[in-house]
């Protein structure tokens, strides 16, 4: 897939089949992650992969609009040190998860971290450091339906573009 053919086809996915996603693949999409653009090359992320059913059950039953996490093969969790551009750099590099996965035919559906009420508890969970913020929860998993990476509707270019003033 070429890169701008990927980023109109990654759709957030919220039904998974039960097959696991194997370790080699998620080291590629961390790796696809610690490229992201980070302000002043600090990379204060770290990753949590989460395979345990149970543990993916425990992080959907704490996360209100993540219900859907007990049914992927794979949550990533991804966190930062707190740095001036935090969020800018943990936002990067999961949307360079999402768009790998994508390109790997691997479904995916971002779910808020930061600042959210749950962050405590999944951090507590997870055994995070509390110098570390959770800027979000991936789930992913290969798609039930064939058609997920469908393109979605999205406004045009004309209607979003504005030049010179808005």
């Amino acid at each position: 897939m070429e890169t701008l053919e990927t980023i109109k086809k990654r759709r957030s996915v919220r039904e998974f089949r039960p097959e696991p996603i194997p370790k080699e693949t998620i080291e590629r999409l961390v790796d696809a992650a610690r490229f992201a653009a980070t302000a002043r090359n600090l990379q204060p992320w770290e990753f949590i992969a989460v395979t345990r059913k149970d543990t993916l059950k425990k992080i959907a039953e704490l996360v209100e609009n993540g219900r859907f996490i007990a049914d992927a093969a794979l949550c990533i969790a991804v966190y930062c040190r707190q740095t001036k551009y935090y969020l800018e750099d943990g936002c990067a590099a999961t949307e360079n998860i999402l768009l790998a996965a994508t390109e790997m035919g691997i479904a995916s559906c971002w779910v808020a971290g930061d600042k959210k009420q749950y962050c405590n508890a999944v951090s507590a969970l997870l055994g995070v450091p509390a110098e570390f913020n959770l800027v979000s929860l991936i789930a992913l998993g290969y798609p039930v339906s064939p058609h997920a990476f469908k393109t979605a509707q999205k406004r045009s270019c004309r209607e979003i573009l504005h030049w010179e003033k808005f």
